[in-house]
């Protein structure tokens, strides 16, 4: 059996939200009208940015305004737009959750990157940081290859397991021997099945479900990394306000 490494990637290996980067990209191209970002994603960006608000909020409802966006745009045009993201951005990762994935790959375990981003995103980042398989959100497409509006999501906890299940039927994963490396309340589910749960600068509501459950609580692992310091926390020793 195989040992596997599962990797968000918003905010666990990328510095923020791939999305927003996107999301940026379609106002630049004027796909989506600059007041929309004024209006609906601005408030919800200044609250998380103050402190007063919720972070999977804001991503969230980026996510929205992306599925009415693209619907009516060819694939090859949002692949355009995610290669040239990532070819500009893909470099801005935490050094840990980097170290980690060559970490891994020198022990021969399969690097698995499991993302609520957009699948052409998330493939694009699977190559340019040698992951030996990914999961995506899901934006569908007609027979021509156009998007229609519709979206099977990867962001929430329940498809996360699903599609690990998958993966461990797919590789032969040992899943008891496995390790997890999430940020938000979406990867909780990954933290439940591994042996080896990560929390990366974690979210108040990963972590508060982390430490409210004793069995993830006795081996988690907390990691905040900030500027070139990279802090490993102990659990019993947090606390939450």
């Amino acid at each position: 059996m195989n040992i596997a490494a599962f990797f968000d990637i918003d905010g666990t290996l990328y510095r923020e939200g791939l999305i927003a980067e996107v999301f940026k990209k379609l106002v630049k191209y004027e796909v989506i009208p600059s007041d929309r970002w004024y209006k609906e994603v601005k408030p919800e960006y200044e609250k998380w940015d103050k402190r007063q608000g919720n972070y999977d909020n804001y991503l969230l409802k980026m996510a929205d305004i992306y599925i009415e966006a693209i619907k009516g745009l060819h694939k090859s045009q949002i692949e355009f737009i995610a290669r040239n993201v990532v070819s500009q951005k893909g470099d801005r990762v935490y050094t840990f959750t980097r170290d980690r994935i060559k970490w891994h790959k020198e022990r021969g375990h399969k690097v698995i990157t499991v993302s609520g981003s957009p699948v052409e995103l998330v493939r694009e980042m699977a190559i340019k940081h040698g992951f030996d398989d990914y999961k995506g959100a899901i934006y569908l497409m007609d027979k021509d290859e156009v998007y229609t509006g519709e979206v099977l999501p990867m962001w929430d906890s329940e498809s996360k397991r699903k599609a690990i299940d998958e993966l461990i039927k797919k590789y032969d994963i040992d899943i008891s021997q496995s390790y997890a490396y999430g940020d938000t309340a979406g990867d909780f589910s990954m933290m439940q099945m591994v042996k080896y749960p990560v929390c990366v600068n974690p979210t108040r509501e990963i972590l508060k479900k982390v430490l409210n459950d004793e069995e993830i609580k006795k081996r988690v692992q907390i990691i905040v990394e900030r500027k070139d310091v990279v802090y490993n926390l102990n659990a019993d020793c947090i606390d939450i306000f």
